[in-house]
Formats: C-alpha cells, sequence, structure tokens
C-alpha cells in the first residue's frame, strides 16, 4: 500500500535537500553597507530634516534653544489644552514638571481619563521623522494610549538612520538591551477600512515633539 505524503512533508523534505545540498553563491559582490538612500542636502541640519520628515507625517515639531524656552512652550501648549489629566510616569521629567509647577497626575487607577501625557525617548531618526522608544525609558502605556503624546528629547539624541538609532541604544544599555524597542512615525493612523484614512484608530491623534538643544555652549 502507498504511503500518503503530506504536504508538510513534502516542504520539510524539500529544505532538508536544500540544507545538505547548498548551491554555490552566484552573487558574492553584493554590498549591504552602503547606503540605499539618497542623502539630504547639505543645506539642511539633522533638526531640519527630522522636522520636515516628521510634519509630514503630521507631527508637531516644536524646537527649544534651551532647557527654559522647552518649559515655557510646554507652558503654553498645556494652557491652550486646558487638560485636567495631564500624565508623566518618567522620574526626571516628573522633577522638571514639579520644579515649573506644572499639574500632572501618575496614578494608574485615573488612565482611562488620560487626555495627554509627556515620555521622553531614546532617539529621534531624521530619516523618517521616527521617534525610538524603549521599554527601559519609556512606559509603553503612555505612548500609545493618551490621545495625544508628547515627546521630550535632546538634540544629542537626533541622527540620521535607523541604525545610528540603534546604536545609541546599544551604548546606553550594552548587553542589558530593553525588552521592546518602538518606532513612532507619526500619529496612529489606518486605512484598512473602506481605504479610508483614520487618525487616531490605534493610538494618539497628536503627537508633539520639544527637542532641546543641549549641545550648544550659549
Amino acid at each position: 500500500m502507498e504511503q500518503l505524503v503530506t504536504p508538510k512533508e513534502k516542504i520539510l523534505k524539500k529544505v532538508r535537500q536544500a540544507l545538505t545540498f547548498k548551491s554555490k553563491n552566484q552573487f558574492t559582490n553584493i554590498d549591504l553597507d552602503t547606503n540605499v538612500f539618497a542623502k539630504p542636502s547639505s543645506d539642511l541640519s539633522l533638526v531640519e530634516v527630522f522636522a520636515h520628515q516628521f510634519t509630514l507625517v503630521n507631527g508637531e515639531f516644536i524646537n527649544c534653544s534651551n532647557h527654559f524656552d522647552f518649559i515655557d512652550k510646554l507652558i503654553t501648549l498645556l494652557e491652550q489644552k486646558k487638560w485636567k489629566y495631564f500624565f508623566c510616569w518618567e522620574h526626571h521629567l516628573q522633577d522638571i514638571l514639579k520644579d515649573t509647577g506644572i499639574e500632572f497626575s501618575h496614578k494608574r487607577e485615573l488612565l482611562e481619563k488620560v487626555q495627554g501625557a509627556i515620555t521622553s525617548c531614546e532617539a529621534l531618526i531624521a530619516r523618517t521623522g521616527t521617534i525610538l522608544v524603549s521599554s527601559a525609558a519609556n512606559s509603553r502605556t503612555l505612548t500609545i494610549w493618551p490621545p495625544v503624546h508628547i515627546v521630550y528629547a535632546k538634540k544629542s539624541q537626533l541622527v540620521m538612520e535607523t541604525k545610528d538609532g540603534m546604536q545609541l541604544v546599544k551604548n546606553r544599555y550594552g548587553k542589558n538591551l530593553p525588552s521592546m524597542l518602538s518606532f513612532i512615525t507619526g500619529p496612529s493612523r489606518t486605512a484598512d477600512i473602506e481605504n479610508t484614512l483614520v487618525i487616531g484608530a490605534h493610538g494618539p491623534t497628536e503627537v508633539f515633539v520639544f527637542i532641546v538643544d543641549d549641545l550648544s555652549r550659549d
């Protein structure tokens, strides 16, 4: 009686044969290291490249010349929003808010009422206008749950490419990499339903990035 061979077994047989009888690599001179993207104009700084790309995906970019400028612009935004439930869970950001008298909440039992939240980030990727966050520095909850996400970033965290952002993470944590890395490119969106773009479908409807110049000697 002929033994039946399942489709799964046929596939596994082909895989085993491929592993046993490896074909010669015909493409030995492929360059996998050179950047395939066009270089931005030399007239543009990293800040300008990031700002341009970030605003293209409906992000709100605020450039701050120093720490005090950041506080002033943050207070202006909060006064415009008139939020009653503004959340902050990171201790160093809480210290900044406390020093300036900005009221915030950190109580998880009030999270369902959250209107806006502020977090830091690991890096800003200028090429795509992307924010890199991690589970080590930020709460995943505060990057996706609030309707408005505010990001506090420093100019020294700004890099051109994704690989450069990942290198910042490796330099910071070494072998103890965070369990989660997440890339945020503008407000949440989807066009899965009737090909209609919906903002805020799976996360914030607004994303603000405040970038503080920590490199200037002035």
